[in-house]
Formats: structure tokens, sequence, C-alpha cells
């Protein structure tokens, strides 16, 4: 495995302006590291999951004027797609690392993951971690620290994934800037393991 870590320079990519020049930078300085962990990730998650897992790196090929503000890569059980699929990604903001387990708005089945989530709240509610962080949104870049969450408040997140169409529910952790430069790759990649082997009864639930 030859991931490097993080530098500066990945995270100031989604300083430039303009979406040619962007892209230019994105594909030449972040692009190959999702490629890394996509190789890396996919055989380790295919064992946990029990389902064979494909990379897929974020190409931000539909975009015409405005620069990506992210970019990731995701695996799902499908080699064609994963937006239609509960999946795992790792992948920057300008400000962070996030690795997630997400089921976003373009999921078939968010009602019935919703009820299931809704009727384990309990379970949840105590398993997940106090550092990790849910968001309702994929297109944003925060979060809402599961231990400062009411389990009022993260059961209504269960419910609006049941009754509003463009609902999402993602998991996982935010590494800052500072700390996932700083971080070495070895730690970086056993860390992500550790994220995705936490997050593995969500997968499994769906």
């Amino acid at each position: 495995m030859s991931f490097s870590g993080f530098t500066n320079t990945d995270f100031d990519v989604f300083k430039i302006e303009g979406l040619e020049d962007r892209m230019e930078a994105l594909i030449t300085h972040i692009r190959p590291k999702l490629d890394e962990l996509g190789h890396y990730f996919a055989p380790i998650l295919s064992i946990q999951t029990g389902d064979e897992m494909y990379p897929h790196v974020a190409k931000h090929a539909r975009r015409t004027v405005n620069p990506p503000k992210d970019t990731w890569v995701a695996y799902a059980s499908n080699p064609r797609g994963y937006k239609m699929l509960p999946h795992f990604q790792i992948g920057l903001w300008e400000t962070h690392v996030f690795i997630w387990f997400a089921l976003i708005y373009e999921a078939p089945n968010k009602e019935d993951f919703g009820k299931k989530l809704e009727k384990s709240i309990n379970k949840i509610y105590k398993q997940i971690p106090k550092h990790f962080v849910w968001s309702a949104d994929h297109t944003k870049p925060m979060g809402l620290m599961h231990g400062e969450l009411t389990k009022e408040e993260l059961n209504d997140m269960f419910l609006r994934l049941q009754k509003v169409k463009k609902a999402e529910i993602l998991c996982g952790v935010h590494i800052p800037k500072k700390e996932a430069i700083e971080m070495d790759p070895r730690a970086f990649l056993e860390n992500a393991e550790s994220v995705f082997k936490t997050l593995l009864p969500l997968y499994k639930m769906v």
C-alpha cells in the first residue's frame, strides 16, 4: 500500500477558483490517494460486510460551472454505482476528512431503514461512540456530535428518513485538517478500518 497520507496541498485544492483549475488540481493531488484508499479498503470491507464491495471515486462529471467543495471514494456492493445503496465513504472538505456510513436521498429503501433505526434506537444510541458525528445532508460539511444529541433528537432524524423524500442519514467521524495532516499514513488506515468496523451494524441493519 503506497498511501502517503494527506497534506496541506490536498486541502488547499478547495481554495482554487474556477471549475477547470480546481478539477485539475484535484485530479493531480487528491484522486490518486482516493484510488489507493479505494483499492486498499474494498477487500477489507468485503470481508467485514460479507458483500463484494467496489470502490467508486467521485468524478464530478456533471459539473459545468461550480467547482466541487468536497471529494471522496465510496464503497458499495454494486460495481456500477453506489448512490442507490447503503455505502461507506472516505473523503475531504477544505476543513476535514470524513469517514462515513451513508444512505443518501437516491436510495429507494430509506423508509424501511428509517423504521429499523427507530426500532433499534436504544441500542444505536448506546453503541455509537460519543465523538462520532451524524448528518442528514451529505452536501453540507457540518455534523452533529453523537455525544451532544439526545435520544429524541437522534430519533427525529430516523423519523425524517421515513417521511421526507430528500432525507439522508450519515454517521461516522470527522478528522480536522491539522490532525489529518499530522497523522501517520498507517495510523490513518488503522483508524479508518476501526471506524468502518464500528459502523458495520448500521450497514447490516439495511
